[in-house]
């Protein structure tokens, strides 16, 4: 049933993306669908980008396996989407056209700033497609029951070309028709079966934690702050990193703010938030119920026997939830929950695909001298899917056999020590000059970079990706706590090192399109 239900999500998905995407030459209906989406599908899309396969099954395993910590960052989550709502919608709203590079070349107009953008685009969504791609074999198999390599790199291409078809043939409005239908049937699959847990314990939360923290190995410590980092030697420290880290990358992610432009209007973007982060809040409670269901049911260590990460919890909780016996209903439901995850799979990386395919048609190759049309930016637009694309498939296959979870992180520490920084400053920082734009984009990634080679992600733990090495020299997991202060700082100390006429130059420049910016006067083109 789980095959047949795949196959029919893909006929159907890739339907909707040949029937809504642009018929014409237009790159307003392309990158941004003509901004025609109700404020509710916009934010249901919204939601759709943010809550990534990697955030189901990553998130879920974290809950497991670790309980309070799991929560805590589930609810770091939704807390990354209200920073988003009540800081930078609007004013990326009304700063951007198309990409994030529009936004930051709003007041400070040069190839070089685009090119840029558009490296710190790739640089932190790579890592990010790489992790679903790669997780796609091993996820299939679990659920189909086969264990050939050969099969598991074959959906790996398989299913990495649809993503491109995707990204190429929907456009926008295309991706965030597929972004809608996975929410709601990632929802109302995982509600029902939130709902199914709940009823084992007699409705009592109380019930379900306690047997879970029985379950765990860990007793009281599972329901207590600071077992999943207990083995490093700073977990409180631990911990707040990766807060930081999830809150302000999570928010800043491109594929996240492209959203942003498709709003008609300061008013629309409002009210496509207020749409979007309660549907991420309602899965931080469905996917809390179901880890610790999974927990409550078959116990911490038949989590991690299945997988030592705990990326399989939510479907194992999913499953447990049924009891012995599994009724023709309850296996459509699983059917159904299945079909979310593989659904969530192709609409994520779709997503991602079109982010980067966006920036670098948009931001590299129509931002030169001579000018593009809007046939050829476009047709530069589809060839960039699959440039990004093919790429990143070939390197999901070589990195299936490692640990993903580093892939994961860098690409939130990323978006928060490096994007994060940059788009705060060049929203609303008067004095902010190129110079001070480029060390923050640059020196933000490069030192994110260093300092995650020293992680014990990478070496010297039995869940790193190289573990028979051990090289680790930086005491966090996360390298937020150092790495996000260091991207605000050299964005402060290249603007200083930029001179004071440089600033003041600046500083005119933002002024005049601060109306622009920051109320949405209007929106210039």
């Amino acid at each position: 049933m789980s095959l047949v239900a795949f196959t029919v999500v893909a006929t159907i998905t890739l339907l909707l993306c040949v029937m809504t995407g642009p018929d014409r030459d237009d790159l307003d209906e392309f990158y941004t669908g003509y901004g025609s989406l109700s404020p509710m599908r916009n934010g249901l899309a919204i939601a759709g980008d943010y809550i990534s396969a990697a955030t189901v099954l990553g998130t879920g395993g974290v809950i497991a396996l670790f309980g309070h910590d799991g929560v805590v960052l589930a609810l770091s989550t939704a807390l990354s989407l209200m920073l988003l709502m009540f800081l930078l919608a609007e004013p990326l709203r009304n700063a951007g056209r198309f990409t994030m590079g529009d936004a930051l070349a709003r007041r400070m107009p040069g190839r070089a700033v685009r090119i840029a953008a558009c490296a710190a685009t790739l640089t932190a969504l790579l890592p990010l497609m790489l992790v679903q791609l790669a997780g796609t074999g091993d996820l299939l198999a679990f659920i189909l029951g086969f264990s050939s390599e050969g099969l598991k790199t074959g959906c790996i291409i398989g299913l990495g070309i649809l993503m491109i078809s995707y990204a190429a043939i929907g456009g926008m409005k295309g991706t965030a028709l597929i972004q809608i239908l996975k929410i709601v049937m990632l929802l109302g699959s995982g509600a029902v079966v939130a709902l199914l847990i709940l009823h084992r314990f007699d409705w009592s939360l109380g019930d379900l934690f306690g047997q879970a923290a029985r379950n765990s190995g860990a007793g009281s410590a599972f329901l207590s702050s600071g077992l999943q980092f207990s083995a490093g030697p700073n977990p409180r420290l631990d911990m707040i990193s990766a807060q930081l880290t999830v809150v302000l990358g999570g928010a800043c992610l491109p594929h996240i703010t492209m959203r942003m432009y498709t709003a008609g209007s300061a008013r629309q973007v409002r009210r496509s938030m207020s749409w979007a982060v309660p549907a991420v809040a309602l899965f931080v409670l469905v996917i809390t119920v179901v880890g610790f269901g999974a927990t409550a049911l078959i116990g911490r260590e038949a989590i991690a026997g299945a997988d030592p990460q705990g990326n399989t919890a939510y479907l194992l909780g999913s499953r447990a939830a049924f009891g012995a016996d599994v009724s023709t209903a309850e296996t459509f439901l699983f059917t159904t929950v299945t079909a979310a995850l593989f659904l969530t799979l192709l609409a994520s990386v779709a997503g991602m695909i079109l982010a980067c395919a966006n920036s670098l048609a948009h931001d590299v190759f129509a931002h030169r001298k001579e000018q593009l049309t809007p046939r050829r930016e476009m047709t530069l637009a589809r060839a960039s899917a699959a440039a990004v694309g093919i790429p990143a498939i070939v390197l999901a296959t070589l990195v299936q056999h490692h640990s993903l979870q580093p892939l994961v992180t860098l690409s939130f520490c990323l978006g928060a020590s490096a994007i994060a920084p940059a788009l705060v400053y060049s929203l609303f920082w008067r004095r902010y000059t190129r110079g001070g734009l480029l060390c923050t984009l640059i020196g933000g990634s490069v030192g994110t970079l260093i300092l995650m080679t020293g992680t014990n992600l990478v070496s010297g733990s039995p869940i790193s990706a190289f573990p028979d090495h051990d090289f680790t020299w930086f005491p966090f997991t996360t390298t937020g706590i150092v790495s996000i202060p260091l991207g605000f700082a050299l964005g402060w100390l290249g603007t200083v090192a930029s001179g004071r006429r440089a600033g003041e130059e600046h500083r005119r420049r933002y002024e005049s399109v601060e109306s622009w910016i920051l109320a949405g006067a209007t929106r210039k083109e």
